[in-house]
């Protein structure tokens, strides 16, 4: 019970951070709940967790969607999310997990020396964009950093930006969500994690929503980012310890 009560906490935590830093919550709830949790079982549950997360953000930020970067960004996204989920079952989880480390601490100083803002707004960034995020999101359960660096090039507004990634993600996370499904990630004990996991998807994502009037975007992405950090250094020390 304890386990679930951090693996919940996690999540809630995850999903405030995700909606206000618009990084999506899986680049920070996937390398922890992977510490507490088999990490196959975590891209499960996580996919499972994130179509109600994105179906929270769509409701309460629905006046934002633009419907041109959801198609170019969102249709490559979808089909590469599949063939990353697919490729989870013949690469050894411990070299998932370590590149799931690897490229996301990459990820995080690149955002954080600032020079993913040189990206140029163009629709082959789109198709590119939608494509490599989709791809690690299958592949190490989280590609919402790539698609926040993509996205950040056309400099939309924060509830375009926000309800445009979710509409993204949700096609993303409910695609890899079957495969995974059908690959034994998630496990009928899993299901009495449902409701829990739709509550905490609507009280992170309004918390979010109101954290995001109250202070500076920018101040927030670089606490964000080092947090990530943090995580990802504790995670691949972890990994090389056992």
């Amino acid at each position: 019970m304890e386990t679930y009560t951090l693996f919940f906490f996690l999540a809630l935590l995850a999903e405030i951070i995700g909606t206000v830093s618009g990084f999506g919550s899986s680049i920070l709830f996937v390398p922890l709940a992977s510490l507490i949790l088999d990490f196959k079982i975590v891209l499960g549950v996580t996919a499972v967790f994130h179509v109600f997360s994105n179906t929270s953000k769509i409701l309460l930020f629905r006046k934002g969607i633009d419907k041109n970067i959801v198609l170019k960004l969102g249709i490559p996204a979808v089909l590469f999310v599949v063939l990353g989920a697919l490729l989870t079952n013949y690469i050894p989880q411990k070299k998932i997990e370590l590149s799931m480390n690897i490229i996301i601490l990459a990820l995080s100083i690149y955002m954080m020396t600032g020079a993913h803002n040189r990206i140029q707004k163009s629709n082959q960034n789109l198709y590119t964009g939608g494509a490599i995020s989709g791809f690690l999101a299958g592949l190490i359960g989280t590609g919402g950093a790539i698609r926040g660096i993509t996205l950040a090039a056309f400099q939309l507004e924060k509830d375009v930006f926000i309800a445009t990634s979710a509409v993204i993600d949700f096609g993303v996370d409910l695609s890899r969500a079957v495969v995974y499904i059908s690959q034994g990630y998630f496990h009928q004990e899993h299901l009495i994690l449902i409701p829990f996991l739709i509550i905490i998807s609507i009280v992170g994502t309004y918390l979010g929503k109101i954290i995001l009037t109250k202070i500076s975007e920018k101040v927030f992405h670089y606490l964000v980012l080092s947090v990530i950090i943090i995580t990802t250094v504790i995670q691949t020390i972890h990994y090389f310890q056992d």
